[in-house]
């Protein structure tokens, strides 16, 4: 494979992986209108810890688990906001 054949395989991981990330916003949405419901706190340091655990623990690589958790944790950031700004 050539680089055009390479870029045009991460052109579609990159179409599943946002079909993804908006699936687990969606997510995010509904717990975040539970949590106001039930006047939980958006933010929840052990269940971010576990999703930290069980990430690192499914990493295959090539990335390291520092690198994947550090992806993560921008990902759960942006979640947390999404959280906070849905009325």
């Amino acid at each position: 494979m050539d680089i055009y054949d390479w870029r045009k395989k991460i052109d579609e991981m990159d179409d599943e992986i946002v079909r993804l990330i908006s699936r687990r916003a969606e997510a995010a949405k509904a717990i975040g209108a539970l949590k106001r419901e039930t006047l939980a706190p958006v933010y929840e340091p052990d269940r971010e810890q576990s999703v930290f655990n069980h990430v690192r623990a499914v990493n295959q690589g090539p990335l390291a688990d520092s690198e994947m958790q550090h992806i993560y944790e921008r990902l759960i950031d942006v979640m947390r906001t999404l959280q906070k700004r849905e009325p």
